[in-house]
């Protein structure tokens, strides 16, 4: 059993489809609670996205298959966050 609480990917996908029915699809998988996506960039042909995901046994696989049957490609896994709860990032004086 997957102990994946979040995923924070960055997505090149097409227009179409919208974040509205990328955001729907993929809160439509098992494991997954909530999904948030962002528009970071568009251009001529694509959208550059931020997609987070949460749930309680979030499968990569799963979420990975969904983007790519959306015509989308992850360019990379930003974030990750596992095990019994969500753990917050803290900013300290190195942030700055």
């Amino acid at each position: 059993m997957s102990s994946i609480k979040r995923i924070i990917l960055d997505v090149l996908k097409p227009h179409i489809p919208s974040i509205l029915e990328m955001a729907d699809r993929l809160s439509s998988l098992e494991g997954i609670s909530g999904v948030n996506i962002s528009l970071e960039e568009v251009d001529e042909k694509t959208d550059s996205v931020k997609i987070t995901v949460e749930g309680s046994n979030i499968s990569y696989e799963l979420v990975k298959k969904e983007i790519s049957e959306c015509g989308a490609e992850i360019h990379s896994i930003d974030g990750v966050s596992a095990g019994i709860k969500l753990v917050e990032e803290v900013n300290t004086p190195q942030d700055r």
